[in-house]
């Protein structure tokens, strides 16, 4: 057949085809795991790249860098909005640690809060009509808030008596708040109506806990902690059970952000000697490091779309 087949070049070149398609459909089919996964929408992160703390975004795959504030000031914490068309960050830009909005594309920076305590981790609610953040507004220690995404109505959420409350994320449904506090001696992770009501603990570890993060479909929690000898990243049912640890690394990985499916989660960790941002499957299979710069990357946030 192909000493025939080499006598005419059509039938010659159609032969080659189905044999190059019919090896490429084998492979696939024989390993199903070798295909890439392809990440979609874009990560924002802060990075000291350029001498100072900035807020930088880039495609999920790691390429495209883009710089998008450009101020002497310390620029940290990002969180992007529910449709895409909003970055909220901290700054001291203005002398104190306060809350700032901007456009995805860096323009239209607008301070939100301009309280003489420190003001930082701002989050989102499911339909952008709120910002969660952690302030000293009270003049105590840090305690969680909740206002309008215009910076009126602002609310406080929980009561420190002496102990800091921290990096607040809301439920999916927009109906409670998870965040980190030390208010029984341990760093934990708690959650609250919010309104400030039914304050429930969801772990207890001598090792810290923090950073958490609810899943896009409102089912898991993922945070850090050091429980188990080192910082990594674990996830949970959103009651608390069922806790499983995702990475294993003797350096540290921090503050876990969902990708807007809920199949990838991105952290940053300095298992390379220094900060960079990571990505990994919800189950901590496939980790990938985005980026490697020599100056640190960290605390990214995925854009929902």
């Amino acid at each position: 057949m192909f000493a025939k087949a080499l006598q005419n070049p059509a039938e010659a070149l159609l032969v080659v085809i189905v044999f190059m398609l019919s090896s490429t459909f084998a492979c696939v089919v024989e390993n199903p795991e070798s295909a890439p996964t392809t990440d979609v929408g874009r990560i924002v992160f802060e990075s000291e790249r350029k001498g100072n703390s900035d807020i930088y975004v880039m495609d999920a795959d790691g390429t495209d860098v883009t710089r998008i504030t450009d101020h002497p000031g310390w620029d940290s914490s990002p969180s992007w909005s529910p449709d895409g068309n909003r970055i909220a960050f901290a700054s001291d830009r203005d002398g104190n640690h306060d809350i700032y909005v901007m456009n995805a594309d860096g323009t239209g920076v607008t301070r939100l809060t301009g309280n003489p305590g420190w003001d930082g981790h701002p989050s989102w609610s499911p339909d952008g009509s709120r910002i969660a953040w952690s302030s000293e507004i009270a003049r105590t220690k840090t305690d969680i808030y909740v206002m309008n995404a215009d910076g009126t109505n602002m609310i406080r959420v929980t009561r420190s008596s002496g102990s800091p409350y921290w990096s607040p994320s809301w439920s999916p449904d927009g109906s409670r708040i998870v965040f980190a506090s030390e208010r029984m001696g341990n760093v934990d992770i708690y959650t609250i109506n919010a309104d400030g009501t039914n304050l429930v603990p969801l772990t207890s570890s001598p090792r810290n806990g923090e950073y958490p993060s609810w899943s896009p479909d409102g089912s898991k929690i993922a945070f850090q902690s050091y429980r188990d000898g080192n910082n990594d990243i674990y996830v949970m049912n959103a009651d608390g059970t069922g806790e499983v640890r995702l990475t294993d690394h003797p350096d540290g990985d921090w503050a876990p952000s969902w990708s807007p499916d809920g199949n990838r989660i991105v952290f940053h960790s300095d298992r390379d000697g220094n900060w960079n941002i990571y990505v990994m499957n919800a189950d901590g299979t496939k980790e990938t490091r985005l980026n490697n710069h020599r100056d640190d990357d960290y605390f990214a946030s995925w854009s929902p779309n």
